[in-house]
C-alpha cells in the first residue's frame, strides 16, 4: 500500500487532539480537509482509526496501536526533514569531486585551504581518476576535467591557470650522450618516456608549436606508464637518465628549477587552455557545490 504522509499526519493530529475542530486549530487545517484525509487513510488502510461521534473521537484498538509506532516514526522523519532543509540553506556537508590526477596535483592544492577554512562545515572527498566518467553516476557532484572531454549537457565553469603549457625534459646526461633536439622530428631517434591512458590509448603523438607552425611526432621508447598512478615514476626515470619526457610544465617545474631535468625544445612547447569544474545542470546545486563555484570564480 501507498500512504500519503499527509494524511499519516493528520490522523496523528487529530487522533492526538481527540476531535477535528481542535486537530484543525493546531494544524491549520480545515476540519473537513482532515476529515477527509483520515477516511481516505482508513480506506486505503481497510481498517477503521478512529471512534467518531458527535461529542468525542477516540482511536480503535488498531488506531492505538498505529499511534504507538506512528508517532516516533514521524518524529524521525520530521527531523530528517530539518537536517535535507538545513543543508539546503547552509554549505553543509561532504562535497565529492573526480579529478584528474594532473588536478588533484597542480590545480587543487592552491584552492583548496582557502576553501576550506572559509566553509569549515563542508568537508572534501576527491577521487582522482584520469578516466572519464559520469560524475552523477559515480556519486560525485561535479568533475574537473579539459574542455575537449566535457560532456555537451554540462555547465562549465574555469578553474585553476587558464594557459598551460606541456613541457618536454630530459636528464643533461642523457642529452650530453645522445645529444640535443633543435626540430621536434629529432625526437624520433631518442628514447621517449611515455604514458597510456585507462581507455588503452597512448599520449602520443606529441604535439609541439612554433611560430604558427604545429608538428606532431610519434615518438618511441623504453617505458610506457598508467597515467595518473604511475606518472612519477616516467618523471624519476627521466631524472635517472632514461630517456626524454613530455609532461605538464607545472608538474616537471621543481625539476627543471633544480636542475635535475633540463628542457627540450622549449621554444616548441606548446600552450593549452586550462581546466574547467564541471556538474549537472539538471538539478538543483547543492549548497556546498554553490559555495566551491562561488568561490573559484571569485578568486583573481
Amino acid at each position: 500500500m501507498k500512504a500519503d504522509l499527509s494524511d499519516l499526519r493528520a490522523f496523528l493530529a487529530v487522533a492526538q487532539a481527540r476531535g477535528f475542530r481542535d486537530a484543525a486549530r493546531t494544524s491549520g487545517v480545515s476540519a473537513s480537509a482532515l476529515s477527509e484525509a483520515v477516511r481516505r487513510f482508513e480506506v486505503e488502510l481497510g481498517v477503521r482509526l478512529l471512534h467518531r461521534t458527535t461529542r468525542s473521537v477516540t482511536p480503535t484498538e488498531a488506531g492505538a496501536r498505529l499511534i504507538d509506532r506512528l508517532g516516533p516514526a514521524l518524529g524521525e522523519v520530521e527531523a530528517a526533514l530539518a537536517v535535507a532543509k538545513s543543508l539546503g540553506d547552509e554549505p553543509a556537508g561532504t562535497l565529492r569531486l573526480n579529478v584528474p590526477v594532473s588536478a588533484a596535483r597542480l590545480v587543487l592544492p592552491a584552492i583548496l585551504p582557502g576553501f576550506l577554512a572559509a566553509y569549515p562545515n563542508v568537508s572534501m572527498e576527491i577521487v582522482a581518476d584520469d578516466s572519464f566518467v559520469d560524475v552523477v553516476a559515480a556519486g560525485c557532484d561535479a568533475g574537473i576535467r579539459y574542455d575537449e572531454r566535457l560532456e555537451q549537457d554540462m555547465i562549465a565553469v574555469p578553474i585553476g591557470p587558464r594557459v598551460q603549457r606541456f613541457a618536454t625534459a630530459a636528464a643533461q646526461g642523457y642529452l650530453d650522450r645522445h645529444g640535443r633536439s633543435r626540430h621536434p622530428r629529432d625526437l624520433l631517434g631518442h628514447a621517449c618516456l611515455l604514458g597510456r591512458f585507462a581507455s588503452g590509448a597512448v599520449t602520443s603523438p606529441w604535439e609541439f608549436e612554433h611560430e604558427g607552425a604545429v608538428v606532431r611526432v610519434e615518438p618511441r621508447g623504453p617505458l610506457v606508464v598508467r597515467v595518473g598512478g604511475a606518472t612519477d615514476l616516467a618523471v624519476e626515470m627521466a631524472v635517472a637518465g632514461v630517456g626524454i619526457i613530455q609532461l605538464f610544465e607545472e608538474w616537471l617545474r621543481p625539476h627543471l628549477e633544480s636542475g635535475a631535468l633540463e628542457p627540450v625544445l622549449e621554444d616548441w612547447w606548446q600552450p593549452f587552455s586550462g581546466p574547467f569544474l564541471y556538474y549537472s545542470g539538471r538539478r538543483l546545486v547543492p549548497p556546498a557545490l554553490r559555495a566551491f563555484i562561488d568561490f573559484i570564480k571569485a578568486r583573481p
